[in-house]
């Protein structure tokens, strides 16, 4: 078999990856836009003057207890000026500088201005921009700066030789990623994934379910069982493929892309699908991508002698030192996942910490263990404790009824959040404390998060949070869900001088 397979590849091309380097530059470029956009119009009620955790108050407490080394400890040029006006000019010039990625102006500069520019937002986000995808965004694109050419015209740079050393690191940070979620799953010593049962449990109780989530979640068991086990040879075994040389390589491409369309296909996870199947792109080159694009779309085979650099001249020599100490550091990531201390340098720990606050070397792990319960947070308001409306929203599961809602490449932060809010308990989430006080005080920022507001005019009283265990329904009744009562998330509250208090009611 494996004489067939090399035979199949015989006679190709020399390796390039002037293409690759296009296709996962407009990728990434994509991936950047939905970002900034999905972030965009969610930013006021998150981390604006009158959201949920605003972005002032954060900067000013940083400012009084680190002084100069505030400036190291959270990156972001949102120094600068904290309003909403500055917020929106950071989203828009991330969405510019998205198209002019994607239409190849100053490739390399207008990549380092979109990591410097979602750094930015990230280092103020807080937990509302504390996703592995966020930090996969940044690691993505700091390791993109290196791989765009350094020209200004489109015509010029996409014909610039690629540098092999940084297509290595974008592989690297793949089989990081990859190699990562499927080990922590198994040293997480989770019952689910070692009894193959994983997948019986996470389209109804992963975060933000859609459509498709009911349907797959009610096929066989066997089916789920068979799922779990193509996702540990996706993520375990697949991801060693990538180190192998060209015809083997190129294996690596449809599993590891085919598991992302499955996840983007029965959930809601924001850019991520999109921005994994960019980093599968440079597992390919030319010549894989060629023959997977029909003869009209097909470019023609570069020139191999101009694909490539030549010689070591000094400025490869520094890149090259410099890709050694970022392979590093990535592997002290991986160690610090597996927890693997003693084989860990000390200066290498020290400097992995210095930098750690520009969230561009992480360690990645999805889904060690797989929630077995689904419990959700509804908002109700009353004027006189008697009369409760609910609130909607958007994404979540609320109403029995209403079907799961796909969000595409958005990525709703909020419903996001009362996920996790529901996992850990009202005392341990003191962000929905915040947000419950925006909401009674009326702030339209927040309340724009939502989908219905019951109380347009003048905001409630009161605010009550119903507390219920969620299932999927099964198949030919009238409703997604079933749902048992389990209380209230928090006390009934109201504010007295503006302050949160519970109530009894």
């Amino acid at each position: 078999m494996l004489a067939r397979v090399a035979a199949a590849f015989r006679g190709i091309e020399p390796e390039t990856h002037l293409f690759t380097r296009r296709v996962f530059l407009t990728l990434l470029a994509v991936s950047y836009a939905a970002a900034f956009v999905s972030l965009w119009v969610q930013v006021d009620g998150l981390i604006g003057s009158g959201g949920i955790q605003p972005l002032a108050r954060l900067l000013d407490q940083l400012a009084s207890s680190a002084g100069g080394a505030r400036f190291w400890r959270l990156p972001t040029l949102l120094w600068l000026g904290a309003s909403d006006t500055a917020l929106h000019l950071v989203c828009a010039a991330g969405v510019l500088g998205s198209g002019l990625l994607l239409a190849g102006v100053a490739p390399r500069f207008t990549a380092a201005a979109l990591w410097i520019l979602y750094l930015s937002l990230v280092s103020v986000g807080g937990i509302f921009l504390s996703y592995q995808w966020d930090a996969l965004l940044l690691e993505t694109g700091f390791l993109a700066i290196w791989l765009a050419p350094a020209r200004l015209r489109p015509s010029d740079a996409w014909r610039a030789p690629v540098e092999p050393l940084a297509v290595w690191l974008l592989r690297f940070l793949l089989f990081k990623l990859m190699f990562l979620s499927g080990l922590v799953k198994l040293l997480s010593g989770d019952e689910t994934w070692l009894a193959l049962s994983a997948m019986d449990f996470h389209y109804w109780t992963q975060p933000l379910p859609s459509p498709t989530s009911w349907l797959v979640h009610h096929l066989p068991s066997g089916f789920h069982a068979f799922e779990v086990v193509a996702t540990f040879a996706v993520e375990l075994v697949v991801p060693f493929l990538i180190f192998l040389p060209r015809p083997w390589r190129w294996l690596a491409f449809p599993p590891i892309a085919g598991l992302q369309f499955m996840i983007f296909a029965t959930g809601n996870y924001g850019f991520f699908n999109l921005l994994t199947l960019a980093l599968c792109v440079p597992v390919l080159d030319d010549a894989a991508l060629r023959r997977l694009l029909p003869d009209r779309l097909r470019p023609a085979a570069p020139d191999p002698a101009h694909a490539r650099p030549r010689g070591w001249p000094r400025r490869r020599l520094v890149f090259a030192g410099f890709a050694g100490l970022l392979f590093a550091l990535s592997g002290l990531r991986m160690t610090e996942r597996l927890d693997v201390a003693e084989y860990r340098p000390d200066l290498l720990v020290t400097l992995g910490r210095a930098v750690s606050p520009f969230r561009s070397v992480n360690g990645y792990g999805l889904f060690a263990v797989m929630t077995r319960q689904r419990n959700e947070i509804a908002l109700e308001g009353s004027r006189d404790g008697k009369t409760w409306l609910p609130y909607g929203f958007r994404y979540k599961p609320g109403p029995l009824d209403a079907a799961p809602a796909f969000a595409g490449p958005h990525m709703p932060r909020l419903d996001w959040q009362l996920w996790f809010a529901a996992l850990r308990g009202c005392a341990r989430a003191s962000w929905f404390h915040a947000f419950l006080r925006q909401v009674l005080l009326g702030e339209s920022a927040v309340l724009d998060l939502l989908a219905e507001n019951p109380f347009p005019d003048d905001p409630p009283r009161f605010l009550r949070t119903p507390f219920a265990s969620y299932r999927f329904a099964p198949p030919g009744g009238d409703t997604w869900w079933t749902a048992e009562p389990l209380g209230e998330f928090c006390p009934t509250v109201t504010l007295s001088d503006g302050r949160l208090v519970s109530v009894q009611i």
